[in-house]
């Protein structure tokens, strides 16, 4: 799109989320080529009016040239012709109001130098003695905790690709099924209502994702999402990677994360949402390792028959951006409260055994059972990644393992006893 058009965009942006009606354009948006069927349901899967309109403008501006005329015809043949106007004259989205600056009076000399002593680290006593502690802000001893305790804690959605089409020509994923046992075992050990989908298309990959957005997670404290497939690379703003469905189309991480963040699932606001990808990160390159002192690591070697989820790196534009819009309201940012947990390192290949599942869930699921009573979330992640890093393929290759994390509080999961 060009810039001008994008501009007018963005200065009537307020106007658009506010009065704009989408589900009048998406017929004509799809017939005119402007948007594709799974950009439609992308925006669709934002939930309200509102938000629908706000990802609709976003995205229509990575389209083409031809695509803001198109947009005003479509709002001209859907009854919305003050708003196609209002583009069209290229208007500000409001007339700009006089701002009233309030006179600020300087303080006191006196004064001013008291406030400097009350956000200084410390204080000099009186007499030119030693430096005393001042009074600054309060600490607390410990980050305040999630609220983990409805029962049960929440959903847990489990989609495990292990045969793939024939045209996707991608290898089968033995030993999927033993990862997936264990994790809806341990899931329900920790309270979740685990649902397990195998071999979905991209459509069903992300009609199920749609559906889980779309539960009232309102009596919940928590939602875990776990995908097990092949995994590609893909431009991305937020969350890097991609996992296939078996028909070899793929669904970015970050579109993964986006239907169940705080803008498209309100019954999630300020709840963890948690993300587990056992799936390549992206090409085919096998870490080696370095060397270090004997005492460093305690080496471990997978089995002569480890597999990878490794697929070559690909490009996406349909990355969605999240920027903060003119209209927003005081709330938390989009992505807060999201951890997405990584087998392995973007670009690096994942390592999965055949008999008895990738070396990534088997110790999530161990380190889970030995310490999810005891131990934060966060920090039993890094138990994972101490642990698999000390693996080796066939006697060589070595996995790193790791996590985006926008918590805000500490995890920590209520076991059943």
């Amino acid at each position: 799109m060009d810039e001008i058009h994008k501009n007018i965009l963005q200065r009537n942006r307020s106007n658009l989320v506010k009065d704009l009606d989408p589900s009048k354009l998406y017929d004509g948006l799809l017939e005119k080529g402007i948007f594709t069927q799974d950009m439609i349901d992308e925006i669709q899967s934002a939930g309200t009016r509102r938000n629908q309109a706000r990802q609709l403008v976003q995205d229509l501006e990575t389209r083409g040239s031809r695509a803001f005329p198109l947009f005003l015809q479509c709002l001209q043949e859907t009854g919305q012709e003050s708003l196609a106007e209002l583009l069209q004259n290229g208007a500000p989205a409001a007339t700009p109001t006089q701002v009233v600056r309030p006179v600020i009076q300087p303080l006191p000399i006196s004064k001013f130098y008291l406030c400097l002593m009350c956000i200084n680290v410390c204080a000099t006593a009186p007499g030119g003695g030693k430096p005393r502690p001042g009074p600054g802000r309060v600490r607390r001893d410990s980050l305040q905790g999630y609220k983990m305790d409805a029962s049960p804690c929440g959903y847990c959605l489990i989609i495990n690709n292990m045969e793939f089409e024939p045209h996707s020509m991608l290898k089968n994923r033995k030993g999927s099924n033993i990862d997936c046992e264990k994790l809806e075992r341990r899931f329900k050990t920790l309270n979740f209502v685990v649902e397990v989908r195998t071999n979905l298309r991209q459509k069903q990959i992300k009609h199920e994702l749609l559906t889980l957005s779309k539960k009232d997670h309102s009596q919940y404290d928590c939602c875990v999402v776990i995908m097990l497939s092949h995994g590609t690379e893909v431009n991305h703003n937020r969350f890097p990677g991609a996992v296939y469905g078996v028909d070899g189309q793929y669904v970015p991480v970050q579109h993964i994360t986006n239907y169940l963040n705080g803008q498209h699932c309100p019954s999630l606001q300020g709840k963890p949402k948690l993300f587990f990808i056992q799936a390549c990160g992206g090409g085919n390159e096998r870490d080696m390792g370095f060397e270090v002192s004997p005492d460093e690591v305690e080496p471990s070697s997978g089995g002569m028959d480890d597999q990878t989820d490794a697929i070559p790196m690909s490009s996406s534009s349909d990355s969605l951006s999240m920027s903060d819009e003119p209209d927003a309201r005081p709330t938390l940012p989009t992505p807060s409260d999201i951890l997405v947990s990584y087998s392995t390192f973007p670009g690096y290949v994942s390592w999965r055994e055949t008999q008895s599942g990738s070396w990534y869930v088997q110790t999530l699921d161990c380190i889970l059972e030995e310490n999810a009573a005891t131990v934060d979330l966060v920090t039993m992640l890094m138990m994972v990644n101490n642990e698999v890093s000390q693996n080796s393929a066939k006697g060589l290759y070595k996995q790193m393992p790791g996590s985006f994390n926008f918590l805000r509080k500490l995890l920590y999961f209520r076991t059943q006893t």
